[in-house]
């Protein structure tokens, strides 16, 4: 059967098709612990439930404007100003069927094809995938230590910025002054940024500082994404929204109207629950302690050197001391998968060799605790094998 030149090159994200080798996995009866995605043990706030719960007994859920319903989109701006400091009219706010869809809509209307996205590696692998759906030139350069106006001043120009904020995977957290340097830098410059802020609810440390939290974010051109999925454990609900100025926001309408019109009435319903209640209370708390768990397990091992995340629910970390077996980090998460059970992301997947990202929010404790010292034997066993050991 011939497909489309346009499909003929892209391949299933990394992140989605190793989740779906788990699940069929799981399904012939194989015992697998899944470490390669964020799928919280934890169920939907108790609000977002009773919201979808009254929604369903009522006569009709109807359509809705293709941006989302117009009452539910005000209460969303407001939320925003209320929480995050974004100051912002209904009709800078568009609801889509999670942050993914928002992302592609907002490059569609931002960039035209040939021009140039600026995107930070690591990288959460849809920023590249929907660079090429839409035949933009992603221009990959290194997350630094910190956003200085020094290195700022040192990238290659481009349309548009895509930044992640709180970053996945590495866990990292913009303080107030990088974010005015990045501001003073799009002003400089003339470049447009989208900004995702997914797990902006995900800080164990610290406060989050949104980019577009500035009387002049509207003239700057940001688009701020924000998603239910990770901050409030409602994974399978695929509910986002992006923030976003008035021709940006009604672009993105046109788009979505185009591919798959409104959100559902119900995602819409329990998204707004979940932003009117806040992240569950003890959420974070169960996070940062599963986060405490794993990097007190990793102790000081010689072929492992991982970051201590500030926010989210990865555990970033290095495997570069294993290069020396020739196992990178395709070949230990394969192998790992095949030979304990364990599934891990590569960090090739996300545009770093030699690293992998371990995904802590899911199962029990003991399941978790169970995974990680897989891992940890699978990993010394190796080290002990390089050359020089004996």
């Amino acid at each position: 059967m011939n497909l489309s030149r346009r499909i003929a090159d892209l391949k299933p994200l990394p992140t989605t098709a190793m989740h779906g080798r788990v699940e069929a996995l799981l399904a012939r009866g194989e015992d697998v612990i899944d470490f390669s995605v964020a799928i919280s043990h934890l169920p939907a706030p108790q609000a977002v439930i009773a919201a979808a719960q009254d929604a369903l007994r009522q006569p009709t859920l109807p359509y809705t404007t293709v941006a989302g319903a117009l009452g539910l989109r005000a209460q969303l701006a407001a939320q925003l100003g209320r929480d995050n400091g974004i100051v912002a009219a209904t009709d800078e706010v568009i609801i889509t069927n999670g942050a993914k869809q928002a992302l592609y809509e907002a490059l569609y209307a931002m960039a035209d094809p040939g021009q140039r996205v600026l995107i930070f590696k690591p990288y959460w692998p849809a920023y590249l995938a929907v660079c090429r759906l839409l035949a933009l030139q992603p221009v990959l350069v290194d997350l630094p230590p910190a956003f200085t106006p020094g290195f700022l001043d040192g990238l290659p120009q481009a349309e548009v910025l895509v930044i992640n904020n709180p970053h996945n995977p590495t866990g990292s957290v913009l303080s107030a002054a990088e974010t005015d340097h990045i501001a003073a830098w799009l002003r400089r410059r003339g470049t447009r940024a989208i900004v995702d802020e997914s797990y902006e609810k995900l800080l164990f440390s610290g406060r989050h500082h949104s980019l577009a939290a500035r009387p002049d974010w509207q003239a700057l051109g940001i688009v701020t994404l924000l998603s239910c999925s990770q901050s409030y454990a409602m994974m399978g609900w695929r509910a986002g929204l992006a923030v976003a100025p008035r021709a940006i926001v009604s672009a993105m309408e046109t788009v979505q109207g185009s591919i798959t019109a409104a959100a559902p009435a119900l995602t819409q319903l329990a998204l707004a629950a979940a932003f009117a209640n806040g992240a569950p209370p003890d959420m974070l708390e169960d996070y940062r302690q599963r986060r405490d768990i794993v990097l007190d397990m990793l102790g000081n091992l010689p072929w492992l050197k991982p970051s201590r995340p500030d926010a989210g629910p990865y555990l970033w970390a290095d495997i570069s001391p294993l290069a020396a077996l020739g196992v990178d980090g395709v070949r230990f998460t394969e192998d790992l998968l095949a030979q304990q059970g364990v599934a891990l992301m590569p960090g090739e997947a996300l545009g770093v060799p030699n690293h992998i990202r371990l995904a802590f929010i899911g199962g029990d404790r003991g399941v978790l605790r169970r995974g990680v010292q897989a891992f940890i034997r699978f990993g010394d066993r190796l080290y002990a094998n390089r050359p020089g050991s004996r």
